[in-house]
């Protein structure tokens, strides 16, 4: 098993499973009810959208990937200069006090998110958003913007040896990344998790329609 990243899901959902699309209906109600007591715009998901073109081949990695990633961003947020290495075998990423850093200051939208359910919302805000409600449980307990997600893995793509022009990441180089995926070493795992958060977070902020972690 291991997390599943998609956007466009309810257009999905709609055509292929109904029963699906009313469980992502309810909580998308859930999720506007957090950005309305926050005071932010409710986020309209699309029922209808066109192909999706990713350029990450991966919609799914390993629940661990993505904690590769968040050492790395952690790290290259104390330290500008910062160039990531691979973890070292039996050391778990997600125990770096880099990252225990980073969560306590609860600003980091790629951090302070589930690794394994919830949404990102393609709408601008700065600070992560709870739900204060008892009676109604926001999916992952965290929700993110699309916005600040695409900031923060642009933030992070220098320690990771990846080339954006003005923020854009070309069809170059994400088919070099790909490369670097399917080498299955190094920092295959902090590739995996970045080119597929980018790429949810481009089509996400392009099509408005949400990030839905699974």
């Amino acid at each position: 098993m291991g997390l599943a990243i998609s956007v466009g899901a309810l257009a999905d959902l709609l055509e292929n499973d109904t029963e699906g699309a009313e469980w992502l209906q309810e909580d998308l109600v859930v999720v506007n009810k957090v950005l309305a007591a926050a005071g932010l715009p409710p986020h309209a998901e699309p029922r209808e959208l066109p192909s999706l073109d990713s350029r990450a081949s991966l919609d799914s990695f390993p629940y661990s990937f993505i904690h590769h990633l968040r050492r790395a961003y952690a790290h290259r947020l104390m330290s500008p200069d910062w160039v990531a290495t691979p973890v070292e075998d039996g050391v778990d990423p997600a125990d770096d006090p880099a990252i225990q850093a980073a969560l306590d200051q609860s600003d980091s939208h790629l951090i302070c998110h589930s690794d394994a359910e919830g949404f990102y919302v393609p709408v601008e805000f700065d600070e992560v958003l709870f739900s204060d409600s008892d009676d109604e449980e926001l999916s992952g307990g965290m929700l993110g913007s699309s916005y600040r997600l695409r900031d923060e893995l642009v933030l992070v793509a220098p320690a990771l040896g990846i080339a954006l022009t003005d923020g854009q990441l070309s069809d170059e180089e994400a088919a070099r990344i790909e490369g670097l995926i399917d080498a299955d070493e190094g920092l295959y795992r902090e590739y995996a998790s970045w080119l597929l958060l980018y790429e949810s977070a481009r089509l996400s902020i392009a099509h408005r329609t949400a990030i839905v972690f699974c």
